[in-house]
């Protein structure tokens, strides 16, 4: 594809809609975010047919994704609700965006490694910023030492589980590239649980996914809920216990996805 056939424009949505949103890209496993799902791939259409006006590439809609998403932590810096309900929208924009990077970078035929890579930091780098913001908002200020060093502490550590729970599913790309194993496509065979316990276990959380919870979308509205909370039961206290709530359920879900990843066939050559 020449450069002048890279920046050429759709002729209509439907047109767009055909080339970006194929369905092996609507129906990924896992993949494609509910929001996304529900309404954010309706409207990403139209946002990607501004963008294609211009010369912006799909790594630089990746460069908006991550601002948003960064500023959608620093929005929880501001304390109580306002806070909260600003890190909501900028957090469904950090969404819009990921999805138009992707859109871009598929109308253009410009899909790269780096892509891959910025929007991996983009995603690690929000939850793990919003992750110590909360336990900012739970120490409250004005920020007291060394009382307050408690709930800052949670906060890092929670920011370190999740990172780690994100980081069990690239370390399983990496075990199989050193192994020479092929890429695992969405197959859900390839991810279930091969010992009858855990697989019992996996069929529960289907029922109650609180590992979904710590995505940063997820996140935003948990913390929006507590936020509403906290103006009638008195705030610090719920964001307080909302941090413990968190840690404890980040916790559990990093132990059952190393156990699922190491009972599954992902691992096995």
């Amino acid at each position: 594809m020449s450069a002048s056939d890279s920046y050429r424009r759709p002729a209509s949505i439907a047109q767009l809609r055909e080339v970006t949103q194929p369905p092996e890209v609507r129906q990924r496993r896992n993949a494609e975010h509910w929001t996304a799902h529900l309404y954010l791939r309706d409207i990403s259409l139209y946002l990607t047919w501004t963008l294609l006006k211009t010369r912006i590439s799909a790594n630089g809609v990746t460069g908006f994704m991550i601002l948003t998403g960064w500023l959608t932590a620093a929005a929880l810096l501001i304390p109580g609700f306002w806070g909260a309900l600003i890190a909501v929208v900028l957090g469904q924009l950090q969404m819009l965006f990921d999805c138009c990077d992707g859109e871009v970078a598929r109308w253009r035929n410009s899909s790269s490694p780096a892509g891959h890579f910025l929007d991996a930091v983009g995603h690690y780098s929000t939850e793990t910023f919003i992750a110590i913001v909360l336990g900012l908002r739970a120490a409250a200020w004005p920020f007291e030492a060394p009382d307050d060093y408690l709930w800052t502490t949670l906060g890092f550590a929670l920011a370190l589980v999740l990172v780690l729970n994100k980081a069990l599913n690239d370390l399983t790309r990496v075990a199989r590239a050193y192994a020479g194993l092929p890429r695992l496509g969405n197959a859900e065979a390839d991810a279930a649980p091969q010992h009858r316990l855990i697989a019992l276990a996996r069929r529960a959380v289907k029922f109650f996914p609180f590992h979904r919870m710590f995505h940063s979308v997820e996140l935003t509205l948990l913390t929006f809920v507590v936020a509403i909370i906290a103006l009638f039961t008195g705030s610090p206290v719920t964001e307080r216990v909302y941090l413990v709530v968190l840690l404890a359920f980040a916790i559990l879900g990093l132990i059952g996805h190393f156990l699922a990843i190491m009972s599954s066939k992902r691992l096995k050559s």
